[in-house]
């Protein structure tokens, strides 16, 4: 007889149907695991032995094969323990295969029969509900697998507790959706003083889902900006917060089984390599760019970063999806982030204070910019000079305008965004949720400019030798200012403000002509 237990494979956040089969034969006593098994898929052996010995069985004295179907697909990862374990304890007659072809399931056993935690317990739900299966996963992770909706959750804690459900010795509560996970205290905008410039460009950038970059000297408050980004923006939808709840759980940093409902900020160090930014590595995880998805990629010292890195953003910046090509395969996950990024004017810092300027100024300067491509540069919409804080700044009482206040305006121009594109996209076939995901057609009937506007544009294009990308990202910032203004239509006045985010030239230092 040939046991059947459905399993899961991930290839991103797409979850791929695997049969885990389980044929005990006459011949020497053999364990073999086939079907492309990665070293993790390979130990299963010694730790399915194990389990079911601390548990009072033990494996018939004959040839085990199990393959894992289909035979084409790596598989990776300690999940497979739970189905293989199953698999031998329906060829051994211990659990009815009738009852187990309902399930899919996915575990790691641990030595003493234990069911320990594993990634990707959400999508793996959510592709048992479409399938009409219910899904077997480990006691801790049974509050993520409800949020999937499904009403056949089994969470054992142990090998044997499942065992004894499906004896009816002892049947398994369907668990309940964990709670979410419990909202953050944001820092506030009271604490920064000075630096209006920066909070308007902070704002719009957080209205619109804007790429921004911040330029000034050390200390001058662009890390302080950046931190308090998530404050201003948006709770998550329904819809986001699954989306991004599944790349965590791939990623196995959905921790306490909660759905996530705040937007990420992922700020990781310039030492950070490609593959920990884009994804990558032995079993392709999802990097920063696709932990940030839907939320804020924060990437302070822009220039220190490796210049293979950064490059590396251009295309997920555009398409909002990451892919990360291996000789066998294709990965994709989302990568829908908004670029936050800050940076010194040169090494020193101090390229415009001439007591503190180094001596290569501003030889320093070019070269350190230089560091950052042009194309790079031309996928960030607001580029924002934050200057050294006037000490009599420093000694004025706390700005009266908070968080909450500038959250309240982002809210209503999100609003705004989200009622206007849910019409386009029904006439469009596409799916923009906000100013920054507009392009095309859709980006020139919601964006375009009064005939002043058009002619303001029109002249800095020409001044300003901007390229196509850059045309489009001026009215997609105007947009959105004209949304924080209340106006449906974009003014001169909206495109001019737009234009004067549009400062950096790669190659002619910080500021244009």
């Amino acid at each position: 007889m040939v046991a059947q237990v459905n399993t899961v494979a991930f290839a991103g956040i797409d979850v791929l149907p695997i049969e885990a089969q389980v044929a005990v034969s006459s011949g020497l006593p053999t364990f073999t695991i086939v079907g492309l098994p990665d070293k993790a898929v390979a130990e299963s052996r010694e730790r399915v032995r194990a389990a079911l010995n601390a548990i009072g069985l033990a494996l018939p004295a004959r040839r085990i094969t199990v393959n894992l179907a289909p035979a084409d697909v790596q598989k990776e990862g300690s999940h497979f323990d739970l189905p293989i374990a199953l698999g031998l304890l329906v060829a051994m007659g211990v659990v009815p295969m009738e009852e187990m072809a309902q399930y899919t399931a996915l575990g790691e056993l641990g030595l003493d029969g234990s069911i320990a935690a594993v990634a990707g317990v959400l999508p793996a739900a959510i592709a048992a509900n479409a399938a009409a299966r219910g899904l077997i996963c480990p006691g801790p992770q049974g509050g993520e697998a409800a949020w999937a909706g499904s009403a056949d959750v089994l969470a054992p804690r142990s090998l044997l507790e499942l065992i004894n459900h499906f004896k009816g010795v002892n049947v398994l509560t369907s668990p309940q959706p964990a709670e979410p996970k419990a909202d953050a205290a944001f820092l506030d905008l009271k604490d920064i003083k000075g630096q209006e410039t920066a909070k308007r460009a902070a704002e719009i950038a957080a209205a619109g889902s804007h790429n921004l970059l911040m330029i000034g000297p050390p200390g001058s408050g662009k890390s302080m900006l950046a931190s308090r980004m998530p404050g201003l923006l948006p709770p998550l939808s329904a819809a986001e917060a699954l989306e991004v709840s599944m790349i965590h759980s791939v990623a196995g940093q959905l921790a306490g089984g909660g759905i996530i409902r705040q937007r990420p900020f992922r700020d990781p160090h310039h030492s950070a390599s490609t593959p920990a930014l884009v994804g990558g590595g032995l079993r392709v995880k999802p990097g920063e760019i696709s932990l940030a998805h839907r939320g804020v990629l924060f990437l302070d010292e822009l220039p220190e970063f490796s210049r293979q890195a950064l490059e590396a953003l251009r295309q997920p910046l555009e398409t909002g999806r990451v892919v990360i090509a291996r000789a066998n395969s294709h990965v994709s996950y989302p990568a829908r982030f908004q670029l936050v990024a800050a940076m010194n004017p040169c090494r020193c810092g101090y390229l415009d204070d001439p007591q503190l300027a180094c001596g290569k100024a501003p030889k320093c300067a070019a070269d350190y910019q230089n560091r950052i491509s042009g194309p790079l540069f031309d996928r960030i919409d607001l580029h924002v000079d934050v200057p050294a804080v006037d000490p009599l700044d420093l000694s004025m009482p706390a700005p009266r305008e908070d968080s909450t206040a500038v959250a309240a305006r982002v809210a209503l121009a999100r609003a705004v965004q989200t009622a206007r594109y849910a019409e386009t996209n029904e006439t469009s076939g596409r799916v923009v949720t906000c100013n920054a995901e507009a392009d095309g057609e859709v980006l020139e009937n919601v964006a375009a400019p009064d005939a002043d506007g058009r002619a303001l544009l029109t002249q800095a294009a020409e001044k300003m030798r901007l390229s196509a990308r850059g045309y489009h990202r001026i009215l997609r910032v105007a947009r959105t200012i004209a949304d924080l203004d209340g106006k449906d239509a974009v003014k001169r006045l909206h495109i001019a403000e737009a234009l004067s985010y549009r400062r950096i030239i790669p190659g002619r230092g910080l500021t244009a002509d």
